[in-house]
């Protein structure tokens, strides 16, 4: 049975003398930066000197300083910069500062599951990802919530990684809702596969299909547009509340008829093989080698496909109703 740790289980007292660097004022470093701060907790924030960044931690009341200084001054150092990025920033600014003793901190696993940083063996390396985006992270802790989090550890030096991991959960809110304990390895591997398979690759390849599909029998592209892609927020917030069987009590009984004898017919076992396959160049390291060498070489195919797609009719199509709809301004 999964294990869930929550406030009872989380003391805030193992990080009281301690300072925590946050390396990465972004999407979650703004969040856990000011939660953490709020929680009681000594916080010292870094980012790329005078960048947008760094301005908005002035803006927010920190003294930002440059990643080197911080881990230097702080005991514990979590990594919150991009996943292709972090690997250089830990060899020239972070590394040298490691002392004996010291925690790494980190919200996403690629690097280390990966073998893109290899951390000493007299420090505590633990993982604290909470499953929401910064602003979710920053907007339940001020309503007096949580975001849920998981939880890893993947060494302990000093005995307290646990320990540390759940007090650094609390302090931004991860144990009001609850955190799960799980694996690096766990972590990572799910992680990419779901926003390959699901959540970004699928579903965006089944908008555009969809689209593609009525534009091609000669619909109105503003008409598909609707039924393909601005629809689909309706649907996926019932799933998002009530999951996928309070979602088909929540439409037509038509619109669930047609889920129930068509879905399969799209994802069918040649596309459970595919998501098969995908599964497996994550879990060699097929996929984390062809991103890492993608992003040596200034990402030629990324920047290509995202210009393609980019430029697919939907995109034009969308543009101009969504800007019909005030709402979303």
């Amino acid at each position: 049975m999964t294990k869930m740790y929550y406030d009872k289980d989380a003391d805030l007292k193992v990080l009281k003398g301690k300072k925590v660097a946050i390396i990465g004022y972004g999407i979650q470093g703004h969040a856990q930066a000011q939660n953490l701060r709020d929680s009681g907790i000594t916080v010292i924030v870094s980012d790329i000197k005078n960048g947008p960044n760094w301005k908005q931690a002035k803006k927010d009341g920190f003294q930002p300083l440059e990643a080197a200084e911080a881990v230097k001054k702080a005991d514990i150092i979590q990594i919150l910069t991009q996943d292709d990025v972090q690997a250089k920033v830990y060899e020239s600014e972070v590394a040298p500062g490691l002392k004996k003793g010291k925690a790494l901190v980190f919200s996403h696993g690629f690097n280390i599951h990966y073998g893109q940083i290899v951390p000493p063996p007299d420090i505590d390396v633990f993982m604290v990802a909470p499953k929401g985006p910064g602003s979710l992270v920053r907007e339940m802790y001020l309503k007096g919530g949580g975001v849920p989090c998981l939880l890893a550890i993947y060494q302990d030096y000093t005995g307290k990684a646990k320990k540390l991991g759940l007090a650094y959960a609390r302090g931004i809110g991860g144990t009001k809702a609850g955190v799960i304990e799980t694996t690096f390895a766990e972590e990572t591997e799910t992680d990419l596969f779901g926003e390959q398979a699901v959540l970004c690759g699928g579903v965006s390849e089944l908008i555009r299909a969809g689209f593609d599909t009525l534009i091609e029998a000669g619909y109105q592209p503003e008409i598909a547009y609707f039924e393909c892609l601005h629809e689909l927020k309706l649907i996926v917030d019932m799933i998002h509340v009530k999951g996928i069987s309070g979602m088909r009590a929540g439409v037509s009984d038509t619109a669930e008829y047609g889920d129930l004898v068509v879905g399969r017919r799209i994802i069918t076992e040649e596309t459970r093989a595919e998501m098969q396959m995908i599964l497996e160049e994550v879990q060699s390291g097929e996929f984390a080698r062809e991103w890492i060498l993608e992003n040596r070489v200034g990402r030629p195919v990324f920047n290509a496909l995202a210009n393609r797609d980019a430029n697919h009719l939907i995109e034009k199509v969308g543009k101009k109703l969504r800007g019909m709809m005030s709402w979303l301004k």
